[in-house]
């Protein structure tokens, strides 16, 4: 069997690390070998015991109210904030120092954050953030009349300080330094026409495209980037600062809005999204252990893309974990959110409309949600041979010298359909609509589902397309070679693209009206955390009678 010239001659070629691997290298070396934190400096410690009941009520709490697991730390920070400020506050008047406290001992009782390791320093660095937003809070509402304006601008200023609380919580040395690398690379690749007239928002769009892909930030903690963005001295304001902050917020809000809905966006989402790839991959590789990859790229050419294959593989593998984990929470959260209180109403509305209970249509009405979801998991494929190689080709891009890109990527220049084409579209993607839901009724009246079952049967189609949309992005996170474009495939997504429209349309409007999240964040939550207190302080006293005795 001859042998590949090109093949060999790409094995056997002397690799040079850039200087940005070297750089990821030795943060990651020197975060694997960073002495603990002091014996005797204090730090924040709760009771194992009691914090058993804040875990397992934070695991309810997070299947009644569906977001990514890399989302609930925030979206818990968030939810400790609006009780602090919206509920308690009015009834007691907290000193930042003990908001802090609280909310740092909550998440450490909650399972976000690790007992009895965070310097009781941080209390500090979190009671200045909040301190910073009450006082933003307290310049900007008052110049609002609008009570509609000015519930939203107070959900705003509350999302920006559970982001930067999040970002302090959040420092990671090896990440920061995975993104200023992918920053530096990508802004020197990606051109824009010399006629575009987005010049100067490129680079602040691929900053946050990396954060968006790479780092999985979600819109208000993008949000707080452009923030800092447009006040470099956000971070550390002073009084001064804030009040100016206050004086034009809405106009920073609009240009915050402006780079949010950038056109550029979607092309550079795609081209990260492959970067983001590279990274998290080459991430794995240098971290199994530094020293020895480093030492095989100078002495062996041929191990680095074995190692580069090895961690792949197994980030395949995990995405099929994380694939079945978000089926199986996303059952969970439909089954207690809609699931429940659909059934409940389908047999006595449809008594009281007078209709004849069709079991099977209950049974299938039950069933149908589970099984599309396993459908969609059993379905779901792990990438091929070639989107490994392609993978192997793109960190190997961007860790040595001899790699590196030689021509730039060149994005188009957006263009806006005319208002013609637009509701000729438009129209025939309502028609979409009337085909693909008459289809789908039709079908279930000749299998003689009544009104209700019906409307229910749609409820559950279209909101479990579009979770399944949404967890299959999970398993297709370490996808490089585009699907290929057929017939079949054009045809599918014609009649499916409708029915996670509304489903999304959908789960945005009943997210609002999350019947059993009201219940658990303004009914049960803050006795239950004033009891878990008490609990621990008895525990407390407890063990000083007992060390007394003793």
């Amino acid at each position: 069997m001859p042998i590949n010239p090109t093949l060999s001659k790409r094995e056997d070629a002397i690799l040079t690390p850039n200087d940005n691997a070297k750089k990821l290298f030795q943060v990651i070396y020197r975060e694997q070998n960073k002495p603990e934190i002091e014996e005797d400096i204090p730090k924040i410690k709760v009771s194992e015991l009691i914090s058993q009941l804040a875990f397992y009520y934070e695991k309810i709490r997070n299947s009644v109210d569906y977001k990514e697991d890399y989302l609930l730390r925030r979206s818990a920070i968030l939810r400790i904030l609006k009780r602090q400020v919206i509920i308690e506050g009015p009834i007691k008047i907290l000193k930042t120092e003990d908001m802090a406290k609280n909310m740092l001992v909550e998440l450490i009782r909650a399972g976000y954050l690790p007992n009895n390791k965070l310097p009781e320093s941080k209390i500090d660095e979190l009671a200045f953030i909040i301190d910073k937003y009450l006082k933003l809070r307290q310049e900007s509402l008052p110049r609002i009349k609008d009570d509609k304006q000015g519930h939203e601008m107070n959900k705003w200023i509350l999302a920006m300080a559970s982001a930067e609380i999040e970002e302090k919580l959040g420092v990671n040395p090896v990440l920061q330094v995975t993104v200023s690398n992918m920053y530096e690379l990508l802004s020197k690749h990606i051109v824009l026409p010399n006629d575009s007239f987005y010049q100067a928002d490129k680079e602040i769009q691929i900053y946050l495209s990396i954060h968006r892909i790479f780092m999985k930030f979600d819109d208000d903690m993008l949000e707080f980037l452009l923030l800092k963005y447009f006040n470099v001295d956000w971070v550390k304001a002073s009084d001064r600062e804030i009040g100016d902050l206050a004086e034009r917020i809405e106009e920073i809000r609009s240009a915050i809005k402006e780079q949010m809905d950038h056109p550029l966006a979607a092309q550079i989402n795609k081209i990260v999204n492959h970067y983001s790839v590279y990274f998290t991959v080459l991430d794995d590789v240098v971290s199994d252990n530094p020293v020895r990859v480093y030492e095989e790229i100078k002495e062996d050419p041929k191990a680095f893309p074995r190692l580069v294959k090895k961690f792949t593989q197994k980030r395949y593998a995990e995405s099929k974990g994380k694939l079945r984990r978000a089926a199986v929470r996303s059952i969970i959260y439909i089954f207690l959110t809609k699931m429940v209180l659909a059934i409940l109403l389908e047999v006595p509305v449809t008594i009281w409309l007078g209709e004849v209970l069709n079991y099977n249509a209950l049974a299938i009405n039950i069933s149908f949600p589970p099984l599309l979801l396993f459908l969609i998991v059993l379905f779901t494929r792990t990438p091929s041979d070639t989107n490994t190689e392609k993978i192997i080709q793109g960190v190997e891009e961007v860790v040595f010298k001899e790699r590196k890109k030689k021509e730039p990527i060149i994005l188009k220049q957006p263009t806006k359909r005319k208002q013609g084409i637009r509701w000729a579209f438009a129209l025939i993607y309502a028609i979409t609509f009337l085909i693909t839901f008459g289809l789908v009724i039709y079908f279930l009246d000749k299998i003689h589902f009544t009104f209700v079952s019906i409307v229910i049967f749609l409820f559950f189609l279209t909101l479990v397309s579009f979770f399944s949309l949404r967890i299959r992005k999970v398993a297709r996170e370490m996808y490089i070679v585009e699907r290929g474009e057929s017939i079949l495939a054009f045809i599918a997504d014609f009649f499916y693209v409708p029915i996670i429209e509304v489903g999304k349309w959908l789960n945005e409007k009943f997210s609002r009206l999350n019947f059993f999240v009201f219940i658990l964040d303004f009914i049960i939550e803050a006795p239950f955390k004033i009891f878990v207190d008490i609990a621990e302080d008895w525990t407390k006293y407890v063990k000083e009678r007992k060390e007394e005795i003793m």
